[in-house]
């Protein structure tokens, strides 16, 4: 039987080329990845990469990159990334 504990998400590290690591619940990375998106598209002519344009609204787009990718190319060369993570307490 699968431990239940491995598969969620209490925590995630989001990482970008210019700071340092920001610790983020799931609902601060959604909005998080949104803004993400969001420049992404003014800085691209409002094109998204192809498995994003079969969605609809920036929240289905943030919230399949929260679940099915750890990282985003904003730009040629840089990207950001993020990881679950399991705090001990």
């Amino acid at each position: 039987m699968a431990d239940s504990m491995m598969y969620s998400e209490e925590m995630f590290v989001f990482l970008t080329p210019d700071s340092s690591e920001t610790f983020l619940t799931p609902p601060e990375l959604i909005d998080q990845l949104k803004m993400v998106l969001k420049a992404y598209q003014e800085t691209n002519n409002n094109e998204l990469p192809r498995d994003l344009q079969k969605l609809a609204t920036t929240d289905e787009r943030a919230k399949y990159l929260m679940e099915t990718h750890c990282e985003f190319e904003t730009s040629p060369g840089e990207n950001v990334q993020w990881y679950a993570v399991r705090l001990e307490k």
